[in-house]
């Protein structure tokens, strides 16, 4: 969506993963990869962790206030307001559903929906040792979706920037039963309209 531009991307495989982690470590190694990256230089950094969003973005926005900051939450909004059974599932991380943020969310536009919340910790160490496909992931996934399909959620959210690795598994198992639910675009387009704001946008 901003193909002028470059990208600076650190993946924190040494501390993934972060889900099981306490706000007071996130935070630290938050502010840690803030600082790697600008001091190569980035003009605007994209917290692509639900849990490190849900902990840290409030600090680093407060210490670094320069700094355009885009964070992730659950994508409940859109899930809830197009749910048509009245049931929408999340998957996410434990650090994730404690976050101010998704609760706040939740709160505001969930209220008319069940929301059926899964923490699925095994899908981010699955993705990191790149077992996306096959048998034994299909079976894994399988175990987590079923239930929430049985329960009629026809909305199932990837609360967790590792899951979309797992979606096309997800679209089979849930076969046209439940729509899968990926942020990416959307916080692709708030990182440029935010870079466009702040006059930064590349042409």
């Amino acid at each position: 969506m901003c193909p002028s531009e470059s990208t600076i991307y650190i993946a924190d495989s040494a501390h993934c993963p972060y889900g099981n982690k306490s706000a007071e470590e996130i935070i630290k190694l938050s502010e840690a990869n803030t600082e790697k990256l600008l001091k190569a230089g980035a003009k605007m950094i994209v917290v692509a962790c639900n849990t490190a969003t849900a902990a840290a973005i409030d600090y680093l926005r407060a210490k670094y206030p320069e700094v355009p900051f885009v964070g992730l939450e659950p994508a409940v909004k859109p899930a809830a307001l197009k749910s048509k059974s009245g049931v929408v599932a999340v998957l996410a991380t434990e650090g994730t559903f404690n976050g101010r943020l998704y609760k706040e969310t939740s709160a505001r536009f969930a209220k008319n929906v069940v929301v059926l919340t899964v923490v699925a910790d095994e899908f981010v160490l699955m993705v990191e040792r790149g077992e996306t496909g096959g048998k034994k992931a299909e079976a894994a996934v399988r175990k987590r979706l079923e239930p929430l399909l049985a329960a009629g959620a026809d909305h199932i959210v990837l609360g967790c920037t590792h899951f979309p690795h797992l979606k096309p598994l997800m679209e089979k198992i849930a076969a046209g039963r439940a729509e899968i639910v990926d942020p990416s675009d959307a916080v692709a387009r708030q990182a440029k309209r935010v870079l466009e704001a702040k006059g930064l946008l590349r042409k």
